[in-house]
């Protein structure tokens, strides 16, 4: 077959940060295919179509993405941050599974970005300095038994974490327990990042203690990343800078 796909990251929203790898990719595709947001990102040239789709609907964006490349298209599925994490990669893979045995032919790649937690762990020093996990505290796609469980488990494991669609209109009680799972397990000198979307214009960071944290501090533009009992804050003039040590005492 002479047509491919790229599964790319853009990024978190600073043009700056998209890779190399990715751009080239983007210079050759036809087609562009991803979430509206992030397609609009894209800028629009001649031989390049645009196709723009809902939030909810990653696996028809993931078959249209496969059919497309199996008529011969360069297409590329666009995610924020990295195609890996918590985005479009695994959906297209899904869809691969599923799909007419010849799209397991297609030439398929998966080019990498900078998600939302090193761009935010970045801005503020090193929070994921040590041991860490990510969890995504949407509960569209699995039950917030799970996640609370999980919540729990990697609070109990003094994992360093970060938070991933923490708070939307529809489900605000989902952060507000978040909250109410580590204030049971961590102490409340534990700092907390709320950083908002960084690299874009509108980015906003506030680090305060776990026991001063609300549940209106995230929403869904923010990744939270809280600490864990090693954490540091060096404070300076300016903002403070937040780090993990390398190494925990015996």
């Amino acid at each position: 077959m002479s047509g491919w796909i790229a599964i790319a990251g853009i990024g978190p929203g600073d043009e700056t940060l998209i890779t190399p790898e990715v751009t080239t990719a983007l210079e050759a595709a036809t087609d562009i295919v991803g979430y509206i947001p992030y397609v609009r990102r894209i800028a629009p040239r001649d031989g390049l179509t645009l196709h723009e789709s809902d939030n909810r609907v990653e696996l028809d964006r993931a078959r249209h993405a496969l059919s497309m490349a199996a008529e011969g298209k360069r297409v590329v599925v666009v995610s924020s941050g990295d195609p890996g994490v918590f985005a479009m990669a695994s959906a297209v893979f899904e869809a691969l599974e599923e799909g007419p045995e010849a799209w397991r032919a297609l030439d398929i790649r998966v080019l990498p970005g900078i998600t939302a937690m090193l761009a935010a762990a970045a801005r503020a020093g090193a929070p994921l300095g040590h041991d860490f996990c990510a969890i995504n505290l949407s509960d569209n796609l699995k039950p917030w038994a799970l996640i609370e469980k999980r919540l729990r488990l990697a609070a109990e494991a003094d994992f360093a974490m970060a938070f991933y669609n923490p708070r939307s209109k529809s489900r605000p009680e989902g952060f507000e327990r978040t909250l109410e799972v580590l204030r049971e397990v961590c102490a409340p000198e534990r700092p907390i990042l709320f950083a908002r979307a960084v690299s874009t214009p509108e980015e906003a960071l506030r680090v305060v203690p776990l026991g001063q944290a609300t549940a209106d501090m995230a929403d869904m533009r923010t990744v939270v990343i809280v600490g864990s009992s090693t954490t540091r804050i060096i404070e300076r003039v300016g903002a403070p800078l937040v780090y993990t040590p390398r190494s925990v005492p015996a």
